[in-house]
């Protein structure tokens, strides 16, 4: 089974391991990925996602070997998107761990995970536009948000290889860790961000996503109401407390 998955406690580590293509994704694979993700969502000892490519590949892409023998990627403009879990809008976090190539639909499934952990070594493009095989997972749409426009075009018209270096200075890296560690440092950021009180966390996650296309005013009345249901949980008033009793002052995350 090219999709493996490997659950510790508050951690779900879900890995790409096909390195005969690079970990390339097909109909098949991309259902896996869809069923692990689904079943991330629904297992409530799940907080944090990390979701990794083995044997020094993120993704490359959708496998377009696969398509001439009928194994290609499911392509229909409703459910599930033809890399998987793209149209996906889980309410826990997801975090990629990027090492080698992310690129073409590989890409598309870094720019869907909340935040990305990336090796010195790992690079970053549009490869597909080699190809003719267009962005369909979310490419167009969430390369310039992260980005800017002008950056994103850039990749999107020429395709060329970004490095880790200008992926960090680009904002598209959140990390940059060293050669053969980007699972090691993306479960590592998992389970702090896990530590988190959970609802406050997931709302205004959910806050930020879901802004985009409001006018002003209805987004900061989205994000009021969000917080308000944050402060119902009463999670606000545990942290009070702890405050009180001199726990985070100066700035400290320890606990």
């Amino acid at each position: 089974m090219p999709i493996k998955v490997e659950i510790k406690y508050p951690i779900y580590t879900i890995i790409i391991d096909n390195p005969e293509v690079k970990n390339a994704v097909d109909g098949q694979t991309a259902k896996e990925l869809v069923d692990a993700f689904r079943d991330f969502e629904n297992d409530s000892e799940a907080l944090v996602a990390v979701l990794w490519g083995a044997n020094g590949t993120f993704c490359s892409g959708a496998n377009l070997k696969a398509i001439t023998n009928g194994r290609g990627n499911r392509i229909d403009a409703k459910g599930d998107g033809p890399m998987g879990p793209s149209r996906m809008m889980l309410s826990k976090p997801v975090i990629a761990a990027v090492s080698g190539y992310a690129v073409a639909g590989g890409l598309e499934l870094a720019l869907w995970c909340d935040m990305r952990v990336v090796e010195e070594s790992a690079v970053f493009g549009v490869f597909s536009r080699r190809f003719g095989v267009p962005l369909i997972d979310g490419g167009t749409v969430r390369l310039p948000r992260l980005i800017g426009l002008s950056r994103a075009i850039d990749m999107i018209l020429t395709g060329r290889p970004v490095t880790a270096e200008e992926a960090l200075s680009w904002g598209l890296a959140n990390r940059v860790v060293p050669h053969g560690r980007s699972r090691e440092k993306a479960e590592k950021l998992a389970k702090k961000i896990a530590e988190f009180p959970r609802t406050c966390m997931r709302n205004d996650r959910l806050s930020s996503y879901q802004q985009f296309g409001m006018n002003l005013k209805d987004a900061l009345a989205n994000e009021f109401d969000l917080g308000l249901k944050t402060l119902a949980s009463g999670e606000y008033l545990k942290g009070s407390n702890a405050f009180s009793q001199g726990k985070g002052k100066h700035g400290s995350f320890n606990r």
